[in-house]
């Protein structure tokens, strides 16, 4: 796994323990950017494309990608971005691959990490709103959810995908989702007897987060590279658990 650091918010001072997401190259290699070590997070004010990227090259090919600068949400509402290591971003960092069956074993004292249940994902890079329903349908059918597709006229209902046994929303917006959107998809969890599942690119409200706890509604982020990372803990089941979480 990448490496978990500590950080603060610099608008209200919490403390929040961080972990770098992990991006697969094209080759196959999973990497991690490095988070700088005592530099200062910043407040975004500003969502921007040009400043929301960083150059990060695979250690195994050589290729040079640009993938998203690190960021999360605190608790104040605050988007928070980290700074990276230099060294991250002109050689990348590699993370441990578990060795295939027949394969040479790992060096003496290596911890391998679990065999995964599922292949590496392989996000959609989001430009445009349709492009972050594209990704959040992929997210969900690579979970193992069937029937996966787009709602039609989502203003209707509030749900943006269907699935066999799921609804789910996505805000493209640079705003951070709103209460009432949470609530909405979880009504239509209620009514529908169906998994519910809710994708923003800019975060949720304070109050939203809460609701959605309260609620056990799974929360995901995602960044530009259209990979989605759990918010909460009913994320969390949902990744462990697929198509098998019980509908609340």
């Amino acid at each position: 796994m990448a490496e978990s650091v500590l950080v603060r918010c610099p608008a209200c001072d919490r403390k929040h323990t961080y972990t770098a997401p992990t991006f697969p190259c094209a080759c196959g290699t999973p990497l991690a950017l490095r988070v700088q070590l005592g530099g200062a997070p910043q407040a975004v004010r500003h969502l921007s494309w040009e400043d929301s990227w960083v150059r990060l090259r695979c250690p195994d090919c050589g290729r040079a990608d640009e993938w998203p600068q690190p960021e999360f949400d605190c608790d104040c509402g605050t988007v928070v971005r980290l700074p990276v290591a230099g060294e991250a971003a002109d050689e990348g960092a590699r993370l441990p691959v578990p060795h295939p069956p027949g394969s040479a074993p790992a060096p003496t004292g290596a911890v391998p990490p679990p065999p995964m249940a599922r292949p590496p994902f392989r996000p959609v890079t989001i430009r445009t709103g349709r492009d972050a329903l594209t990704a959040a349908a992929q997210y969900l059918k690579w979970l193992g959810f069937s029937g996966v597709r787009l709602a039609g006229d989502r203003t209707a209902n509030g749900i943006d995908l269907r699935g066999d046994g799921l609804v789910a929303q996505v805000d493209p917006s640079t705003q951070p989702t709103a209460l009432r959107d949470v609530e909405c998809l979880w009504l239509n969890c209620a009514n529908e007897d169906a998994i519910g599942a809710f994708f923003s690119l800019a975060g949720y409200a304070h109050n939203a987060r809460l609701r959605a706890d309260q609620l056990g509604v799974p929360l995901f982020v995602m960044d530009l590279t259209g990979t989605p990372q759990p918010v909460n803990d009913a994320a969390d089941t949902l990744i462990r658990n697929g198509p098998g979480t019980p509908a609340h």
